[in-house]
Parts: C-alpha cells; sequence; structure tokens
C-alpha cells in the first residue's frame, strides 16, 4: 500500500472523528451542561449543536422533566414520645441544569436527606393524633422548606406527599380499640336519638289521631243527635198526621153509619140486634170477663121509638128524619192542616207519608161499609 493511500485513509478518520466531536443532538426536556478545557462554557438547548473537537466536552445531561423520588420510611419521633414510620414521595423539577451540577454534587441524595430533616423537624413539634390528622398541614411546610433550600440548587420542589403514617403496634392496637369505642359510642348515641325521634314521632302522631278521633266523635255525636231529633219531630209530624186521617176516617165512617141509619128506618129489633153483635166486641178485651145483658134494653128501645118515631100502618114505630133537616157539610180544613204533610225537604219522607196515606185511606174505606139490614121477624108483619 503507498504512503498516499494511507495518508488519505488517516485523513478521513480524523475527518470523521472532528466531526462526530463537533455535532451534538440533545433529545427534547433534556439540557447539556457544555465545559471548555475544564470550565463551564455554556447549556447546550434541545436539538443540533456544534462543539469544538478536542476542547469542548459534555460535562452532565440534565432531564428537565418533573421527576418523581419515593424515600424509604424514617423513624420520627412525636411531641408525646411516640416513634412512628413516615414515607414520604417528593415530586421536583430541576429549571437551572448548571446550578444542579455545579452547586450540589448529587441533588437526588440531597433532596432526601433534607426532607428527612425538615419532616422529623415538623413532626416532632406535634403528638400523634396531630400527625395523623393534619398531613395537608405537613406536607404544606415540607414543600415550603424544601422548595425555598433548593432553589439555590436550581431545583423547583412541586409537591410533598406523606405515603404512609405508622405507628407503633402497641399504639396502633390502642387507637383500634379507642376507634372501636368510639364508633359503639356513636352507634349507641344514634340509636338513642332514633328511638328519642321515633317515640316523639309517635305520641306526636298519637295525639294526632286522639284530636282527630275526638273530633269525628264530636261531629259523630252532633249529626246523630241532630238526626235524632229530625227523626223525632218527623216521626211526630207523622203521627200527628196519622191520627188526623184517622180521626177524619172515623168521623166520615160515622157519618156515613149514621146516614145509612137514618136512611133504613130502623125498628127497635133491629137496633137490638146490632147491640147484641156489638156486645162480644164489647167483652174481647183480655180485662172483661164476664158481661151481662141489661133486661131492661128492650123497653128502653121501645120508649126511644116511641119518642122519637112514627107508628106506620103495620103498628111498628120507625124513626123518620125531619124533612127540614139538612145535613151541613163540614167545614174544609185542609188548609189548617196541609203543613203537616208538607214533605217537600225530604223525598224519602214524602214517599213514606203517601205510603201511610193509602193505608188510611183503605182502612177509611173498608170501615165505611154499610152494615146489612136483617129481615124483620115474620111475626112483626
Amino acid at each position: 500500500m503507498s504512503v498516499s493511500v494511507i495518508v488519505t485513509i488517516v485523513v478521513v478518520l480524523f475527518v470523521l472523528i472532528v466531526m462526530v466531536k463537533s455535532i451534538k443532538v440533545i433529545p427534547q426536556a433534556q439540557s447539556a451542561v457544555i465545559e471548555r478545557l475544564g470550565r463551564f462554557r455554556t447549556v447546550a438547548e434541545p436539538g443540533l449543536n456544534f462543539l469544538v473537537p478536542f476542547f469542548d466536552r459534555i460535562r452532565a445531561r440534565i432531564d428537565l422533566r418533573e421527576q418523581v423520588v419515593s424515600f424509604p420510611p424514617q423513624p420520627v419521633i412525636t411531641q408525646d414520645n411516640l416513634t412512628v414510620s413516615i414515607d414520604t414521595v417528593v415530586y421536583f423539577q430541576v429549571t437551572d441544569s448548571r446550578a444542579a451540577v455545579y452547586e450540589i454534587a448529587n441533588y437526588i441524595i440531597a433532596v432526601e436527606q433534607l426532607t428527612t430533616t425538615t419532616l422529623r423537624n415538623v413532626v416532632g413539634g406535634m403528638s400523634l393524633e396531630e400527625t395523623l390528622t393534619s398531613r395537608d398541614h405537613i406536607n404544606g411546610q415540607l414543600r415550603g422548606v424544601l422548595d425555598e433550600e433548593t432553589g439555590r440548587w436550581g431545583i423547583r420542589v412541586a409537591r410533598v406527599e406523606l405515603k404512609a403514617i405508622d405507628p407503633p403496634p402497641s399504639i396502633q392496637d390502642s387507637m383500634e380499640k379507642q376507634m372501636r369505642a368510639d364508633r359503639e359510642k356513636r352507634a349507641i348515641i344514634l340509636t338513642a336519638e332514633g328511638q328519642r325521634e321515633a317515640a316523639i314521632k309517635t305520641a306526636e302522631g298519637s295525639k294526632q289521631s286522639q284530636i282527630l278521633a275526638a273530633e269525628g266523635a264530636k261531629q259523630a255525636t252532633i249529626m246523630a243527635a241532630e238526626a235524632e231529633r229530625q227523626s223525632r219531630i218527623l216521626r211526630a209530624q207523622g203521627e200527628r198526621a196519622a191520627r188526623y186521617l184517622q180521626a177524619q176516617g172515623q168521623a166520615k165512617a160515622i157519618e156515613k153509619v149514621f146516614a145509612a141509619i137514618k136512611a133504613g128506618r130502623p125498628t127497635p129489633e133491629v137496633l137490638a140486634y146490632q147491640y147484641l153483635q156489638t156486645l162480644p166486641e164489647m167483652a174481647r178485651g183480655d180485662a172483661n170477663k164476664v158481661w151481662m145483658i141489661p133486661t131492661d134494653f128492650g123497653k128502653a128501645l121501645e120508649g126511644f121509638a116511641r119518642q122519637f118515631g112514627l107508628k106506620s100502618d103495620d103498628g111498628v114505630f120507625r124513626y123518620e128524619p125531619p124533612q127540614e133537616s139538612v145535613t151541613s157539610a163540614p167545614q174544609s180544613d185542609e188548609e189548617e192542616v196541609a203543613e203537616w204533610f208538607d214533605t217537600s225537604t225530604d223525598p224519602e219522607v214524602e214517599r213514606a207519608v203517601r205510603a201511610a196515606e193509602a193505608v188510611a185511606r183503605k182502612e177509611v174505606d173498608t170501615s165505611l161499609a154499610v152494615p146489612p139490614v136483617l129481615p124483620r121477624p115474620a111475626d112483626e108483619v
């Protein structure tokens, strides 16, 4: 191989090495700290960057994204001398690559140690109960202290979270018993309050029920009394009307009977026969046990016939009504008693009264039948 070929190969290799050392591509969300001859020169941004070969070099590549670091549990003593184990999580982001490289040797370890010491300072001034119930307060204090201290390192602390706070096993057992007792206490209180509310509601319901029942009984009594009063009034009006109709019917019957007697010109024998027919009716009562016929009854009839009757051609005295006596028609009192039969306020009562009137009229028509005239004995003819 000739010398020229060797020289050419060496030149090509040198050029390639220079190009590789002079051209650097930085990915997105990263930065690179560039040093020239051991001194800080610049911070390379994402993209294509040119370096001076053999003079410039990349000291460190920094991730600019937000990072999450979880630290192992740390024993922390509270104000009431109880040791609790606390796990922490820190969210941070590098904002200044130069400070993160030159101001601190390892910012991850620095953040971890700073978090542990700050956590012990914060929790050391709190009791166990406050520590368990004040997570947000602890997180806020930790974030404030870490953000202030790590700012000169080019780091911004976004959030600090407590993953777990584990008290000692004996304390956990006591806490569980206390919580169980508190839950039982609350359950008993809630049960008692529920029973009290139920008793109050039941009493109020019973009170309202009794009030409504009393009002209903009052209204029912009033309505029953009113109905009884109306019933008695209507019953009295009906009885009065019925008595009036019966009296009117009896008057008509007596009038018809007397008219028939007058028209039939009865003899003493006929009157005696009618009297004998009436005597069993008179003795039909329960209190009548014995009845007697007076012996001078015939003589009384004979005197009546002789005084008011005239002797006919056959020698028998018969009653002769005077020619000038005219039976005057009784004055109508329908207008006076019309209000007795007023049932316009109650159709049911009106129908009942009409039925009673029909029954009364039927009885009157039956009682108005003229008694039959018996034939005279053969010895009187």
